[in-house]
């Protein structure tokens, strides 16, 4: 591991050289580092794919971004994002997250969709999202 990376890492985090060293005691600290830079050119893009009835107005062809690490891109999303959206996107991001670590395409998610919490109001609730997952390699400017 370059002395670079390391240095960045330590900053990046705010650890004492203690805390640093600890980290990197951890195995899967390391490997992690090692694949990151292929995380770093990525972005997840969660698409609303349907929408009936969303109180926070999200609408088909809506896009919420993120980076590679699962960071949300505010300046790219809508200025409004549900808070049961995010939630219910967590877990198709962890996936990608683990797949790209494991240097798997995360778009071979099979079951690459996922449904905000609000179950409609055919079944008692007010409207209802599905979103869809997509990973991209970053666009250089």
């Amino acid at each position: 591991m370059s002395k670079e990376i390391l240095n960045f890492m330590k900053s990046h985090l705010g650890y004492t050289d203690d805390e640093m060293k600890m980290f990197m005691e951890n195995p899967k600290n390391i490997e992690v580092l090692k694949r990151a830079p292929n995380l770093m050119n990525k972005t997840i893009v969660i698409e609303v794919v349907e929408s009936h009835g969303c109180n926070s107005q999200h609408k088909v062809g809506d896009k919420f971004y993120f980076d590679g690490f699962g960071n949300l891109l505010t300046k790219l999303c809508p200025k409004r994002i549900c808070i049961s959206a995010l939630g219910a996107a967590e877990n198709l991001i962890n996936a990608a997250g683990a797949l790209m670590y494991a240097g798997q395409d995360p778009n071979e998610i099979l079951f690459n969709r996922v449904g905000c919490p609000d179950i409609g109001l055919k079944c008692g609730g007010w409207g209802n999202i599905v979103m869809e997952i997509k990973v991209l390699d970053r666009k250089k400017d």
